[in-house]
């Protein structure tokens, strides 16, 4: 088996699927980019020459470095390994899979593709991919559980969370959990999903005229009050407030 080669121009290529990466030569003119699913993560080469090392990717992209250092400033100088975010695998997986037909499911791969190359670069520019082999006094396969539990919280904000079910749910322990989250994060995990949540509320308040407290309980909480208080916090104006300003902006 080959992987499906796909041209998204004269300066970047993917290639999708299982097996070997057909013949070519891209040399150290390229970079390269690595996504799997399984385990989740981003690795990426400076140099194209070595993308062998990451042939079992599900997704590779291979870019001309001259392009990256053109639309994004520069390119990471080191190789390296890290966590996917929910964001950029979202991205993966429709340029994986697909969903239209014909030269519409062309034309949408071929967005995608910049889309995930985009969200890629914006990720290292912010500092915000975990390694993938620990951090700080954390084992890789305790940041690896850490990462899950991240995007478990970035896909699932709007139910009913808590520590003790996180933590069975990935497989670690709640104290480490709570230790390691704060330290790869900069945050806890209370925070983490108080940060989706409220960003979920905001973005209903603005795209949709559903009433104040169906935003909140959709959003994970209990009543109007506690959503209230906490939106006011976060935002410095209750939500009715928020949307009335935003409206006649």
């Amino acid at each position: 088996m080959v992987k499906i080669r796909f041209e998204v121009s004269p300066e970047m290529v993917a290639f999708l699927g299982g097996g070997a990466l057909p013949d070519g030569d891209h040399g150290p003119a390229w970079l390269a980019l690595g996504y799997r699913f399984a385990p989740a993560m981003v690795s990426y080469l400076p140099d194209a020459s070595h993308v062998a090392a990451i042939d079992d990717a599900d997704i590779i992209f291979l870019v001309t470095v001259e392009a990256c250092t053109r639309i994004f400033g520069c390119v990471p100088p080191k190789a390296g390994a890290w966590h996917l975010p929910s964001e950029v695998r979202g991205v993966a997986r429709a340029v994986q899979q697909g969903r239209l037909d014909g030269a519409a499911a062309q034309t949408l791969r071929h967005a995608k593709c910049i889309e995930l190359l985009c969200v890629t670069f914006e990720q290292f520019d912010e500092g915000r991919l975990i390694p993938t082999n620990g951090a700080d006094d954390l084992s890789a396969a305790e940041a690896e559980r850490i990462a899950d539990a991240r995007r478990l919280i970035d896909e699932r904000w709007n139910e009913k969370l808590t520590l003790d079910a996180i933590s069975r749910a990935c497989g670690i322990n709640r104290a480490t959990l709570t230790r390691g989250f704060r330290s790869m994060f900069a945050m806890s995990v209370g925070d983490a999903i108080a940060d989706r949540r409220l960003g979920g509320a905001r973005d209903l308040l603005l795209a949709t005229d559903l009433p104040v407290s169906s935003i909140g309980y959709r959003c994970g909480y209990l009543n109007n009050a506690s959503f209230t208080r906490a939106f006011s916090r976060r935002y410095g104006k209750a939500p009715t407030q928020f949307r009335a300003e935003q409206v006649a902006a």
